[in-house]
């Protein structure tokens, strides 16, 4: 039986797309695909509709890479409008409550601390968070308020930087995997004794993708055109992983890691990085400027874990 060949071009590498507002991660990355013809495409970490900024669009071999740019440090910058609750917790949900409460400058910074750090989170009703095998987006659009077990968190920094008027709050957040800035805007307006929501929110940066290299969605499927677009947009499918602490190896230890052996880390010494944790952390193999993949290192060995 002959396999059918897959539809599109096998691409590989990365695209940092500058995602519009009012479409889905999901439409940006089917629009994106259709402008490559390419065969296989994803996202690096959703945005919601409202939101707009940086989205990494991953092709063929840089969907292995995935997971560690969604693992990656993310920073955004967001409004928070005071006086209303809504149900999304952002500027496209139903009012559920008003407020006649503007926290001043002074109360939002005596609030912010408690947000920063390690924290406990409860997500938006209306998140992809999953409550006994159901999103609790289709329970919440269904009329089922999902119950919401609070989430650890990291919040690395969470900065007031703008006040434009007694009604809105601008602020930058730099944050760990899995952070809802619907749900700090919403937590923080009830720290002040108020209620709030985001108006707006802009991603700025996710792991090494940053803002400078995203191309606005327009550029790429525009109407004028109607030819695929250019491969040579693509960044190197490595480029996902620079974030990650560099080891360089020599031929002979490649080698052995290509073919999936283990290398012991006394063999290593001197070479380690410091910011490499040795107790289960991540580098990324190197032999000269040629990135071979991701290794863990545990048990005092260096152990292939996605060879690229």
């Amino acid at each position: 039986m002959s396999r059918r060949k897959p539809r599109g071009r096998p691409l590989d590498g990365w695209l940092v797309i500058d995602k519009p507002p009012g479409l889905t991660s999901t439409d940006v990355v089917n629009r994106v695909r259709r402008a490559f013809d390419a065969q296989k495409a994803g996202h690096g970490g959703t945005l919601d509709p409202l939101a707009t900024g940086v989205l990494p669009i991953a092709f063929g071999a840089a969907t292995k890479t995935v997971p560690y740019v969604m693992d990656g440090t993310k920073l955004y910058r967001f409004t928070l409008r005071f006086g209303e609750a809504r149900d999304t917790d952002d500027a496209d949900g139903q009012v559920t409550a008003t407020s006649a409460v503007r926290p001043t400058d002074a109360e939002i910074e005596a609030a912010l601390p408690r947000f920063r750090g390690e924290i406990m989170q409860v997500p938006p009703a209306f998140s992809a968070v999953k409550v006994a095998g159901e999103r609790a987006y289709d329970m919440a659009r269904e009329g089922r308020a999902p119950v919401l077990e609070p989430r650890p968190a990291r919040v690395d920094r969470f900065d007031l930087v703008a006040r434009p008027d007694a009604e809105t709050a601008v602020f930058e957040v730099q944050s760990g995997k899995g952070v809802y800035m619907r749900s700090l805007a919403r937590d923080l307006a009830a720290a002040c004794g108020a209620l709030g929501h985001v108006a707006a929110l802009r991603r700025l940066r996710v792991g090494p993708f940053a803002e400078a290299q995203a191309i606005p969605l327009d550029k790429i499927v525009g109407p004028d055109h109607t030819a695929p677009a250019s491969p040579d947009l693509l960044l190197p499918v490595a480029t996902a992983l620079a974030d990650i602490p560099a080891l360089a190896l020599t031929e002979a230890e490649a080698t052995q890691l290509l073919h999936g052996q283990a290398i012991s880390l006394v063999a290593l010494m001197g070479r380690i990085p410091r910011t490499a944790d040795p107790e289960g952390g991540l580098a990324r193999a190197m032999a000269g400027s040629r990135v071979l993949g991701l290794c863990r290192l545990s048990d005092g060995l260096l152990k292939p874990e996605r060879i690229l």
